[in-house]
């Protein structure tokens, strides 16, 4: 049997492996259009920052390291322009000596990834205008670095390698703005989670530019002007391109295969495409998602490689499917960690789903054990069946830990109740007791008896003129510090000889500063007959995402998020 891959990085190259494993006397041969296979296309940004220096730690193989351990025929350099399946060949065109040939296949598999989205813009190509993708677009990058020292960036993107970069630009001490039209980073989150990985930014100096659409690039005073949609331009010494990717599909289309979603193409769970002995994997294809069952793009490392995997065993004569994708994913955003698994809220709502949230913010551990930090969980169930869709969570310590656990949990099918019956690992300096995903399964389950929330869509539309009782449980001092109008401040310890004040037959919205102790107090008017509500998130919560719209709008409406 011969196999031809097209593409040695994480699909390709894991399913060369795997086919070796299976099949000691298959004749395997990877074309891969670069000069590198098997890199860390995640660590790319690390490299720039310095954060990595040695560039051989970019690459995980060699072609001469895989073809020592695996015998296989690494051909680097090497771009399929073609794909002929009526005779099950390729045309491949040697980049370094410019031969042109064509190579038979038993069985082909596409692993050709996805290219960096490059808008039809004026003054696309220029010198100083980057993208990141491959390792040689970071060698192009660092190059320019150190050879021009520029001491600004502008990065067009805010998604997973615009973020990265900007972090690694700016230990490097560059000024760096990060512009793009939606009016929030990183859309996996929904956009009040986001807005803390915005404040963590802009503490360290990372200009937002949110809500603009970039119409253009220019070169001036030795460096380039962003051109923006009515508002003055933004001046760098170098730009970088991270608007997000597109699947490098174009041998697919020519070659006749199904595609779906921005050209990517449609295979099975076997991984199998509409022609015969093609198979394909990665950031090309079109997946199903584990959550939704819609069809979906989910451009991660993770499902790059089982998918090589399965294309392996079923060539070799398995029986292996994949499930789907389900977006789970963690990135570094300076101190901070912000990760998300399943579908957000708002992905939710336009799936047409009937959705509820809890929203925590739980030590990383024990409270008495020193250095414990906050961190925020946003959880999303479906109303009824409280079935688990996803969660999302931002912070310092633990973050990786509790979304692995909720990425388990999804992916099992455990209804969001049964968070609260896992038995998890705990000792003071790790966790608490009850572990912060036990705590949101807690908090689930009341909600699945009785207890009413109410969340920060609803702020604005609560009526001030006295028909409900809007309460703040903080302290005195808490609330003299800030408060949303209308709320007036009974601290949860005195609620009880303070009942008189508490009309009757009036609903109470009740807040504090973390959830807890609005919790408690409405547990308090419960048993004593009111119908209470508690505010999802706290004062806390309610209070960095109402500054941050704050601070994205001003600066969209002054040209400029300092």
């Amino acid at each position: 049997m011969k196999v031809v891959i097209v593409g040695g990085v994480a699909g390709g190259a894991t399913a060369a492996a795997r086919i070796r494993r299976l099949d000691e006397q298959a004749e395997i041969v990877v074309f891969e259009r670069s000069g590198y296979i098997s890199y860390a296309n995640c660590g790319l940004p690390y490299y720039i920052g310095d954060v990595i220096t040695d560039p051989e730690e970019l690459t995980l193989q060699t072609p001469e390291s895989f073809f020592s351990r695996f015998r296989v025929d690494m051909k680097v350099r090497h771009e399929v322009t073609a794909i002929h399946p009526e005779r099950k060949t390729v045309s491949v065109k040697n980049l370094e000596t410019d031969e042109v040939f064509e190579e038979s296949y038993d069985k082909l598999i596409l692993s050709p990834g996805a290219k960096p989205t490059q808008p039809r813009l004026p003054g696309v190509g220029i010198d100083k205008l980057f993208t990141l993708r491959t390792v040689e677009d970071t060698f192009r990058i660092k190059e320019y670095i150190n050879q021009n020292h520029p001491k600004s960036a502008v990065l067009a993107g805010g998604g997973f390698i615009g973020l990265e970069l900007a972090e690694n630009l700016r230990e490097l001490g560059m000024d760096v703005t990060i512009v793009q039209r939606p009016k929030q980073l990183m859309n996996p989150f929904d956009a009040d989670m986001a807005s803390m990985i915005h404040s963590e930014m802009r503490k360290h100096g990372v200009k937002l530019a949110l809500g603009y659409t970039v119409e253009g690039f220019e070169e001036r005073n030795g460096g380039v002007d962003v051109l923006l949609k009515d508002n003055a331009p933004l001046h760098a010494d170098m730009v970088v391109l991270a608007i997000g990717v597109t699947p490098d599909t174009a041998l697919a289309r020519e070659a006749g295969l199904e595609l779906g979603i921005k050209g990517s193409i449609v295979v099975n769970d076997r991984m199998e495409t509409s022609v015969p002995d093609i198979y394909a994997a990665g950031d090309a294809v079109q997946v199903k998602h584990y959550v939704t069952g819609e069809d979906a793009l989910i451009s991660l490392a993770g499902p790059a490689n089982k998918q090589g995997r399965i294309i392996a065993d079923n060539i070799c004569g398995g029986d292996s499917r994949y499930l789907g994708s389900q977006g789970s994913s963690v990135i570094k955003v300076f101190d901070m960690t912000a990760a998300t698994t399943g579908i957000n809220e708002t992905n939710a709502r336009k799936a047409g789903l009937d959705v509820d949230t809890v929203i925590l913010s739980p030590m990383s551990h024990a409270g008495y054990y020193p250095g414990g930090k906050v961190m925020t969980m946003k959880v999303v169930f479906e109303k009824g069946t409280y079935r688990l869709l996803g969660a999302q969570i931002v912070g310092y310590d633990g973050v990786d830990k509790r979304i692995d656990v909720l990425a388990t949990a999804i992916h099992a099918g455990l209804k969001a109740t049964q968070l609260k019956d896992l038995d998890l690992a705990y000792a003071p300096p790790y966790s608490s007791a009850k572990d912060p995903v036990n705590m949101a399964g807690f908090m689930i389950d009341n909600i699945s008896k009785g207890l009413k929330q109410w969340h920060l869509h609803d702020a604005d539309k609560l009526p001030r003129d006295g028909s409900v009782i809007l309460l703040d449980t903080r302290t005195a001092w808490e609330y003299s510090s800030g408060h949303i109008e209308g709320f007036v401040n009974i601290p949860v310890d005195e609620l009880r000889e303070r009942l008189d004040e508490i009309e009757p037959g009036k609903p109470v919205y009740v807040i504090c500063q973390s959830g807890l102790r609005s919790y408690i107090a409405t547990r308090i008017l419960e048993g004593y007959g009111h119908e209470a509500y508690n505010f999802a998130g706290g004062f806390r919560f309610y209070d960095a995402v109402v500054n941050d719209r704050a601070l994205v709008e001003s600066s969209f409406a002054c040209g400029m998020d300092k």
